[in-house]
């Protein structure tokens, strides 16, 4: 099944996917403009990967690291599916990065690899917006780049783990104004999704609602306002978003 978080008639409502349409708990079904879409789950700690793909690595002339790069993210750059993200005045280059979500399922605490699995409630496709020229020094990503308001779309599904049986398969789709500009595949993370499991609950203990986002592969272009970027991970979902330009 295929859940969603979504706004109308100046309520909240859980949304479920039927047969490409957008169904309400109650049984009624509504247009997806019609609808303001939100984050698919309300995060507890958000999880965030740098540089888990060697060839996005390479491609900003950066070494694989040898252990996650991990950094942590606040709730308030999330938006949902359909939303608008600002571009600074002073960026010079402001890019995508299509992400695959691990969404946590119940506490998990020292959890071994093989039995990573069973803690993860579903997956959704993230779109994490890093502003390139605000790197500073060796730190990657900085604080500046990965903690902005409404940088990081969401959604729209998140998917059950029965619809993705193997995550570690899937391939990444990226279109700015309907034309292809990234495709990879998470066969090709360093650190795949049972490790990262593992890893992160040799010591902290991860909640239900607690997300990972895993990084992005090769591909990222600069994007200007007005452009329409998809953001798309097989058998989850497409994630559209706007770029808009920053008001004071």
């Amino acid at each position: 099944m295929k859940r969603a978080r979504i706004a109308f008639e100046g309520r909240v409502h859980q949304a479920r996917e039927d047969n490409g349409r957008v169904r309400l708990a109650d049984g009624r079904h509504v247009a997806e403009s019609e609808v303001v879409w939100l984050p698919p789950v309300t995060p507890g700690t958000i999880l965030a990967l740098g540089l888990n793909y060697a060839d996005h690595a390479a491609e900003i002339a950066s070494s694989a690291p040898k252990e996650p790069m991990v950094f942590l993210k606040g709730a308030n750059t999330l938006v949902g599916h359909r939303a608008f993200t600002p571009r600074p005045a002073d960026a010079t280059n402001m890019h995508y990065e299509c992400e695959l979500t691990v969404v946590i399922g119940r506490p998990a605490r020292r959890v071994a690899r093989a039995d990573a699995y069973d803690y993860i409630a579903g997956y959704t496709v993230a779109n994490d917006y890093a502003v390139r020229n605000y790197l500073e020094g060796f730190y990657r990503p900085n604080f500046r780049i990965k903690s902005r308001d409404n940088g990081t779309p969401m959604g729209p599904w998140l998917a059950d783990t029965a619809e993705i049986p193997n995550p570690m398969d899937l391939r990444l789709t990226t279109r700015v104004n309907g034309e292809t500009t990234q495709q990879g595949t998470t066969r090709d993370m360093i650190f795949d999704v049972p490790f990262l499991i593992e890893y992160f609950s040799s010591f902290m203990t991860l909640r239900p609602g607690d997300v990972i986002l895993t990084g992005t592969p090769k591909g990222t272009v600069n994007v200007m306002p007005g452009d329409e970027v998809v953001t798309e991970i097989e058998g989850i979902g497409a994630l559209h978003n706007t770029i808009v330009a920053r008001t004071p």
